[in-house]
């Protein structure tokens, strides 16, 4: 793993992350925006060897005067008139996490029962994200059990989505553009200076256009959901170790401002779809070329058992909101599941599931059910990205 493991207080370097990028410039050249919502000028990401590639304009799969430079002085500034200084100086400006340190489950005692982590279990171990650190990180880079990890979120989506950072062999490490498409994170990453679309994970301008990082596995939740699931969980720590700074609520009345048609950068009339309220959280996934979302703000605490593309796969969801996705399939078995009180429940043996997809009673405790790759994000986040997503009705 790289990083670092706080542990008795002590911090315990596993493995030093290390790349060929040099240190981002910070924000000290940039008019900060106005309240809470101040990008940080603490450097997380470690000395770096070699200089990030410009950006290739002429590459690209969208219009760059739809790719909007967030200037923090309640301004914005399109990719096609943005200047050489201002992209560089606008890079990073929301730091990146590159040094990840985490503790054990104290290390979350700071969070209150409505906080929001997001969760990625590598192996055997579950580690925590908590929503309000992304809000001010909005990317970390990892490699955990092996996999090269890029934990991904955008406050203005509530867009928390874990990818695979290896594209064609090739590994690559992320970091920030200050930049939104869709009025949704544009990330670059440091090996070619292409930029990203956060929620397909897709390469919009530069010489990757049109590549995509694969999703992997992932759940929000409530950090006691989490943290009853994953009694062991390990929990991205604050990286300048000041708890204060992410104790405020920033996003706190964002929802009543997008479902009134209003959004931070301008967005297209498809992320407009009016099936679902604009910031309704939603849980969407890909199988067989087949976009579906499950609308699990509206379901609650409810199960839903599907197939998409003939494969069949089972939603776990609550009224966290929370929302994982699984193959119900055990053995040569396909099990329907529904909810009873607070447990999930299988039809055919009874058995209790929680809502980390393993049965914790009955005749088939301690199985672990198979987790599906999902993006949880604002409903006008997703069909933005996937207009062809199909709502599942019920």
């Amino acid at each position: 793993m790289k990083g670092w493991i706080i542990a008795g207080g002590l911090a315990l370097v596993a493995t030093a992350c290390s790349s060929s990028a040099v240190s981002p410039p910070t924000a000290s050249t940039v008019a900060s925006p106005p309240g809470d919502a101040v990008p940080s000028t603490s450097t997380t990401a470690p000395a770096r060897s070699g200089a990030i590639p410009d950006v290739d304009l002429s590459l690209h799969s969208v219009p760059l005067d739809e790719i909007h430079f967030d200037t923090f002085d309640g301004g914005s500034v399109p990719l096609s008139e943005a200047d050489g200084e201002l992209i560089l100086a606008l890079r990073d400006a929301i730091p990146p996490i590159d040094e990840p340190a985490y503790g054990g489950p104290e290390t979350g005692s700071w969070l209150g029962d409505g906080d929001l982590i997001l969760g990625y279990v590598a192996g055997e171990q579950a580690y925590a994200y908590p929503i309000k650190i992304l809000d001010l990180h909005e990317i970390v880079n990892d490699e955990l059990d092996g996999v090269p990890i890029l934990i991904s979120y955008c406050p203005l989506c509530r867009s928390g989505i874990v990818f695979d950072r290896r594209v064609e062999g090739r590994e690559l490490d992320f970091g920030n553009t200050s930049a939104l498409f869709e009025s949704d994170l544009v990330m670059l990453d440091r090996q070619t200076g292409s930029y990203w679309w956060q929620v397909p994970g897709e390469a919009i301008v530069g010489t990757l256009t049109g590549t995509r990082l694969d999703p992997l596995p992932s759940t929000m939740a409530t950090w006691p959901e989490w943290l009853a699931v994953h009694p062991e969980t390990l929990v991205l720590a604050p990286p300048d170790g000041n708890i204060e700074r992410y104790l405020a609520d920033r996003f706190g009345s964002y929802e009543g401002f997008l479902d009134e048609g209003n959004f931070g950068f301008p967005v297209g009339e498809g992320s407009r779809d009016p099936r679902l309220p604009a910031s309704e959280l939603v849980v969407g996934v890909e199988l067989e070329g087949i976009h579906r979302v499950y609308p699990i703000e509206s379901l609650g605490d409810a199960t839903v058992n599907d197939s998409i593309g003939g494969i069949p796969v089972v939603l776990f969801s609550t009224s966290g909101p929370a929302g994982a996705l699984f193959s119900p399939v055990v053995g040569d078995r396909t099990l329907t599941f529904q909810i009873l009180g607070d447990e999930f429940r299988d039809d055919q043996t009874g058995s209790t599931w929680n809502l980390g997809g393993l049965a914790v009673a009955g005749d088939l405790d301690g199985t672990q059910l198979t987790p599906i790759p999902i993006r949880t994000t604002f409903w006008f986040a997703y069909v933005g990205a996937f207009p062809q997503a199909e709502v599942w009705q019920g």
